[in-house]
């Protein structure tokens, strides 16, 4: 097998670090981290991140796209990427364990109250509840979703987990379809989500969705901002029909300072940290869909534009 091959790392994040990685993978390839230097020969594959509008589209001779984000609808935006060209979706076992990490931090650091004794300054016991007797509804079924309502299931909760296909997960009742969510969110203490963004998903943390959970519960979000409805949400928080939330994901990032989520007693905001993507990890994935490409093996993890993942 020839490596004489040109790669593109098109990400504003820490391109070099990637490159390095790609270089031990295929050493005698050209890896470009500069879309400024394209030279008009070809340069098949493209590691991207979320580069400058129109940055890939420019890319000559173009064969595949490889995600460094569990999300692509960024590549699905018109004029991003040629029709045609496959996108590789990044399926990372490192970025579904950091992910697992922060939805069972979440969950668990509200279910026993750690943040109200955090802020108490007299003994105050609170009402203890044990994990059989809570139910959580894990919104995504996929390698993400899967993964959080096994875990939670394994610790004890009373685990749900809603798709568009309603896929079976191991210790959860699988939900499907719009009579399906309403049926997994009507009594839910806690609503973890990690969907992916379709236009069938946009905005589905909204009013009505808070008011069928049981009073006073928790709202986990690491999927995409677009799924939440910001003003829904505070004013859920500020009547007590949620109690808590944990946001990862906005619909603007970095979130803009002056943004109420920032200050609202009732929220936890991180920086977009829940599931990092591990050069190491990635790297070693993308290279052996490359590879495939190469051989003419099938690719695994390619995106569906009509689904939107």
């Amino acid at each position: 097998m020839t490596e004489q091959i040109r790669i593109l790392i098109a990400s504003k994040g820490k391109p070099e670090a990637l490159a390095q990685g790609f270089r031990q993978e295929f050493p005698q390839a050209e890896i470009l981290t500069d879309p400024a230097a394209l030279d008009g020969t070809p340069v098949p594959y493209v590691v991207a991140g979320k580069p400058d509008p129109g940055t890939i589209a420019a890319v000559p001779g173009l064969e595949l796209v490889l995600s460094l984000n569990a999300g692509i609808e960024h590549l699905l935006a018109p004029g991003e990427v040629p029709e045609g060209v496959p996108i590789v979706r990044l399926v990372d076992p490192a970025m579904t364990e950091g992910m697992s990490d922060w939805c069972l931090a979440v969950v668990l650091s509200w279910h026993r109250n750690l943040p109200l004794y955090r802020a108490d300054t007299e003994w105050t016991r609170r009402t203890e509840v044990l994990s059989r007797d809570r139910v959580v509804t894990v919104l995504g079924a996929g390698a993400l979703g899967s993964r959080v309502a096994r875990l939670l299931a394994a610790i004890g909760f009373d685990t749900r987990v809603w798709s568009r296909t309603g896929r079976a997960v191991e210790g959860a009742r699988a939900f499907a379809g719009p009579e399906g969510l309403v049926e997994a969110t009507t009594g839910a203490d806690a609503v973890v989500n990690l969907l992916p963004l379709t236009d069938a998903t946009r905005d589905v943390l909204d009013a009505a969705l808070f008011a069928r959970m049981n009073r006073g519960g928790l709202v986990a979000s690491a999927g995409r901002g677009q799924h939440l409805v910001d003003a829904d949400l505070i004013a859920a928080l500020d009547s007590g029909q949620i109690g808590a939330a944990a946001l990862d994901v906005f619909r603007t990032e970095p979130l803009p300072p002056e943004d109420p989520l920032w200050t609202h007693p009732g929220i936890l905001v991180t920086p977009h940290v829940a599931a990092p993507t591990q050069p190491g990890s990635a790297v070693r994935i993308m290279a052996e869909n490359i590879r495939r490409h190469m051989n003419g093996d099938p690719i695994t993890e390619i995106a569906d534009p009509a689904r939107g993942y």
